[in-house]
């Protein structure tokens, strides 16, 4: 079977998108944001983009496998205790 990357709920696209920079913020990885309502909403903000190198701005070329892991492995994390907690009201 084909795994697909589709989005169930394509509103939630925004705020992983966003927790993925502050994630990485958070981390110290300096990634690029493509700025607006698309960038990371946190103290590090502004020292984001210093690597950036793509014409959206948004590159991560430059992460280890390993630190870009990181971000999604802890994505994934705070979905299932987010999930834990609307689940156990």
């Amino acid at each position: 079977m084909a795994r697909s990357n589709r989005k169930i709920v394509p509103e939630s696209r925004e705020v992983l998108n966003q927790w993925k920079y502050e994630i990485a913020a958070e981390f110290g990885l300096p990634v690029g944001s493509s700025g607006g309502a698309g960038g990371a909403d946190t103290e590090f903000a502004g020292e984001l983009g210093a690597l950036g190198g793509s014409s959206n701005g948004s590159y991560w070329g430059h992460l280890t496998s390993r630190e870009a892991g990181s971000v999604g492995g802890e994505i994934t994390k705070r979905l299932v205790a987010q999930a834990e907690r609307n689940f156990s009201l």
